[in-house]
């Protein structure tokens, strides 16, 4: 009886852990549909800016998943990584098309958030008084300044 028991623990341990071995990737619809969400939230788009957002989302999810699936089978080509970029950025420049001014302005900063790594979730709030650290440009890269010489 004690063997069953464990023999049946170690087949459902096997088939939990065969299940958390799948990463599945999510489908170009899901993915479309989350960036609609994440930008209605914060642009309060209409129907007809979702729709067409949809649509050129959908497509940019739809040919990434076809160079991410030839990257994992090692069919990639060079040109893709160029053919990705070029691709966000035609979408990006095709949702600018669709927002009216505000919301122009508040896209872009959620793509600098986005290329930045930073999310709204993310943010540190600050305290009353304290001012907020901005790293917006490479002055954290540049080295230190040259200590200057004591001549005493």
């Amino acid at each position: 009886m004690k063997r069953v028991i464990f023999l049946f623990l170690m087949m459902v341990g096997l088939g939990v852990a065969a299940n958390a071995q799948q990463n599945k990737m999510p489908t170009p619809d899901e993915i479309a549909k989350k960036n609609v969400e994440d930008l209605d939230k914060r642009l309060k788009l209409n129907d007809t800016q979702k729709s067409v957002i949809y649509r050129y989302t959908y497509e940019q999810a739809k040919e990434q998943a076809e160079m991410i699936k030839r990257q994992q089978a090692g069919t990639s080509r060079e040109e893709d990584v160029d053919k990705f970029y070029k691709l966000q950025n035609e979408t990006s420049k095709n949702i600018r098309g669709v927002l009216k001014g505000s919301q122009t302005t508040e896209y872009d900063k959620i793509i600098e958030e986005r290329l930045s790594g930073k999310s709204a979730k993310n943010k540190k709030k600050k305290k009353k008084g304290e001012e907020e650290e901005v790293e917006s440009d490479i002055k954290g890269l540049l080295s230190a300044p040259p200590l200057e010489k004591q001549n005493q």
